[in-house]
C-alpha cells in the first residue's frame, strides 16, 4: 500500500486545530461576565477599597452600640463585591443591600431566640432569609451570611438582640450604599442603575415582544442576575445590530 501523500494543508490544519485548543484553554482564565473588561474591574477594587474602608473608619469613628459588638461584620464583603463589581445586578441595588441585610439579620436573631443552637437553626435561620427578602422584593446573597451570623455569632451578639439589625448591620449597609453611590456618580457610572431607555424600534426591526421574553425565561425554567427591562433592552439592541449587519453598509461607501 502506497504511503498517505503529504499535503501542505495538513500542517495548516493542525496549527489551526492547535490555536483553537489553546484559545479554549484560555477563555477559562476570561471574565465570566458578560461585558467585563480590565477598566470595570480596576475600577471595582478601588471602589471596593474606598467603600470598606470609609465604612469600617465612620463605624469606627460613631461608637455606637456595644463595644463587644463588631464594628463591621464579614458579610458587608460579600456586599461590597455586588456594589462594585455588578452595580447594574437587581442584587446589588441600594434597597437590596439595605433592607436584605437588616432583613436578614432579624430574621437570624428570632430564630436565635426561639431555637437552641443547632444544625437546624443554623439552616433554618438562612432559609428563612431567602424568604423575607424575596417577599420584601430585597433579595441580597450575603444576608444569608448575615442570618447565619445572628445565630452563631456568640453572646456579645445574641446579647444585642434585635438592636444588632440596626447597629451594626443597619449601618454598614447604609454607610456602605451611600459611598457606593458617591463613588459610582464620580466614575460616571449608572447606579442605582436604570435600564437605558431606548428609541423606537425602526418598522419592521424589531421582532420580539416582551410577552416572549417572559415565555423564554419561563421555558428555561432558572433565574438569572438582569433585570427584564436591562434583557429587553439588550434583546433590542441586537436585534438593531442584526438588522444594520442584514441591510449592510451604505451604497456607494466603498
Amino acid at each position: 500500500m502506497a504511503p498517505p501523500r503529504y499535503n501542505a494543508g495538513d500542517d495548516a490544519s493542525f496549527e489551526d486545530g492547535m490555536k483553537a485548543r489553546t484559545a479554549r484553554q484560555w477563555q477559562m482564565f476570561q471574565p465570566i461576565l458578560a461585558g467585563a473588561n480590565a477598566r470595570d474591574r480596576a475600577i471595582a477594587c478601588l471602589g471596593a477599597l474606598i467603600g470598606i474602608a470609609a465604612t469600617s473608619a465612620l463605624c469606627s469613628a460613631l461608637h455606637l452600640g456595644d463595644v463587644a459588638l463588631p464594628l463591621l461584620i464579614a458579610p458587608m464583603g460579600a456586599s461590597t463585591v455586588l456594589l462594585f463589581a455588578l452595580p447594574a445586578s437587581p442584587l446589588a441595588q441600594p434597597w437590596s443591600i439595605i433592607g436584605g441585610q437588616v432583613v436578614s439579620a432579624l430574621v437570624g436573631i428570632t430564630v436565635a431566640k426561639f431555637l437552641a443552637p443547632s444544625a437546624f437553626a443554623d439552616g433554618l435561620a438562612v432559609a428563612a432569609a431567602i424568604a423575607g427578602m424575596s417577599l420584601l422584593r430585597c433579595l441580597h446573597p450575603p444576608g444569608g451570611a448575615t442570618a447565619l451570623i445572628a445565630v452563631i455569632g456568640g453572646p456579645a451578639i445574641h446579647a444585642a438582640g434585635y438592636s444588632f439589625a440596626l447597629v451594626p448591620v443597619g449601618l454598614n449597609a447604609v454607610v456602605l450604599v451611600a459611598t457606593g453611590i458617591a463613588f459610582h456618580r464620580l466614575s460616571r457610572r449608572n447606579y442605582p442603575h436604570r435600564a437605558m431607555p431606548m428609541p423606537p424600534p425602526v418598522a419592521g426591526e424589531r421582532v420580539l415582544a416582551r410577552a416572549d421574553i417572559d415565555a423564554a425565561l419561563a421555558d428555561m425554567h432558572d433565574s438569572f442576575d438582569i433585570s427584564r427591562d436591562d434583557l429587553d433592552a439588550l434583546l433590542q439592541l441586537a436585534e438593531h445590530h442584526a438588522a444594520e449587519r442584514v441591510k449592510g453598509p451604505p451604497a456607494g461607501s466603498g
